[in-house]
């Protein structure tokens, strides 16, 4: 049986350099979502619902609860006279459309990035296109998309083998759109595979997948080469949070997702003297904070903060918050 393991002294503490990516953890759209229900709440007083996990992480939903936010799937779950907010994912357009039916209130905390995207697809569909939808199949960013389109409208493929085995005739008028939240290197290689197959394919002008993703990425090739080991705070259920963990799996480090400093098996850390840290679009920097505590608990750290992008998006709130 295998000893317990023990919290070393101060003096037999190894050091252990910490790469910490930037940017990381919140960004534009999940600051606007979760500012969306904090200001319900102080508008129209608890409870305000909240169709689906606001953004996908447990720390920062518990949060909204204990402040008097109930979390729901479905809007029949939802009584009369109370607000419901639509999660940051976005939603298909039978959703505010019920809510319109049963007279409920609603705040959309849709990320404006991935509207820009439904509008994308309304203005295909309108041209006469069918669309192939590069994205993650039962993700509700893509229920949201799909849902924006007349059914038959769009056609999902998630890797080259998908657009392999695509069998629309050579004339058919095709677009493409994709998930905001995807590996840009696997996105990209699905896209030339499309535009290989069907040159005439209509995209977007700028790709779809969101500034903060692609910048969370690149941080991660930044930190991933230099480290044996690299901790990704995040759901399991938060798309930009697994591709971090495969761009660092990538670059030839040892990745592991993990929800909370408490997640951490000092084990891991064993030969390893220097480890990246980042985290995803919905995690808050607090729990960076509480990692590198818990480190400290084993090794002596040094943190190493690398340069990335600046991000400066803000999103407006919607105007029953403002007015």
């Amino acid at each position: 049986m295998n000893a317990p393991f023990q919290t070393p002294s101060a003096e037999a503490k190894s050091p252990l350099k910490v790469l910490i990516a930037a940017p990381r953890g919140f960004c534009a759209g999940v600051d606007r979502a979760i500012e969306i229900v904090e200001r319900a709440l102080e508008r129209y007083g608890a409870p305000v619902y909240v169709r689906h996990e606001i953004v996908h992480n447990r720390y920062v939903v518990d949060g909204l609860k204990a402040k008097g936010a109930v979390f729901v799937e479905e809007l029949d779950q939802v009584p009369e006279g109370v607000p419901v907010v639509f999660s940051a994912h976005g939603v298909p357009k039978a959703v505010p459309a019920e809510a319109q039916r049963r007279g409920l209130e609603y705040l959309d905390a849709t990320c404006p990035l991935v509207s820009k995207v439904h509008r994308q697809a309304e203005r295909q569909i309108e041209a006469g296109r069918h669309i192939v939808f590069v994205g993650h199949r039962g993700h509700p960013e893509v229920i949201g998309t799909f849902g924006q389109v007349p059914e038959g409208g769009m056609t999902l493929v998630e890797t080259v083998a998908d657009v392999d085995a695509l069998d629309f005739p050579a004339d058919t008028p095709l677009a493409f759109l994709t998930q905001t939240t995807l590996s840009v290197d696997d996105t990209a290689q699905v896209i030339a595979a499309l535009k290989a197959r069907y040159p005439a394919i209509v995209g977007p002008k700028a790709e779809d997948i969101c500034y903060a993703t692609s910048n969370r990425q690149a941080a991660v090739k930044q930190i991933a080469p230099e480290s044996e080991l690299v901790l990704v705070i995040g759901a399991p259920n938060s798309s930009n949070s697994l591709r971090l963990v495969e761009v660092a799996e990538r670059c030839g480090a040892v990745a592991r997702l993990i929800q909370r400093a408490s997640d951490i098996e000092p084990e891991w850390l064993a030969g390893v003297s220097t480890m990246g840290l980042t985290a995803g679009a919905s995690a808050p920097e607090t729990l960076v904070r509480e990692v590198i505590d818990r480190l400290g608990e084993w090794r002596a750290v040094e943190e190493h903060t690398l340069a990335g992008a600046d991000e400066r998006m803000i999103f407006k709130l919607p105007r029953q918050l403002t007015e």
